[in-house]
């Protein structure tokens, strides 16, 4: 076996030094969808948030994962395209801590429907 081949010991190493945010593009067209995509996303030990913006079909994650992984297992569990859009990595040693931190933005914009009486599903729900 070639010594340049990684043992599953050194790569789950390297995937705690790094914490990956990565936002992707889903077509969610109903509320099946959605719901779809959230189960997905809830089910990966990996991911430690995550945000849903259904209107623009937009998916950030982020946590210590394998980008590329992590889209297979989204799209695999939920039978949408996956497209990755951006992927920023940081790491976590204690000098640089401060500097490369994600900085959270919230929005008081939020658009919440709570009182929906008319459900459509998509041909892809069904």
């Amino acid at each position: 076996m070639p010594t340049s081949h990684r043992t599953p010991a050194a790569v789950c190493r390297f995937m705690t030094e790094r914490i990956c945010c990565m936002v992707m593009r889903i077509n969610i067209d109903c509320n099946g969808c959605y719901r779809k995509v959230r189960r997905a996303l809830l089910d990966m030990k990996e991911l430690e948030t995550h945000l849903i913006e259904k209107k623009q079909c937009r998916v950030s994650v982020c946590g210590r994962f394998v980008p590329r992984d992590v889209a297979i297992k989204i799209r695999k569990k939920t039978n949408r395209r996956v497209e990755i859009l951006e992927i920023q990595e940081f790491s976590v040693n204690d000098e640089q801590t401060h500097e490369e931190k994600p900085l959270m933005i919230t929005s008081n914009t939020w658009n919440l429907e709570s009182n929906q009486t008319h459900i459509e599903t998509c041909v892809a729900c069904i």
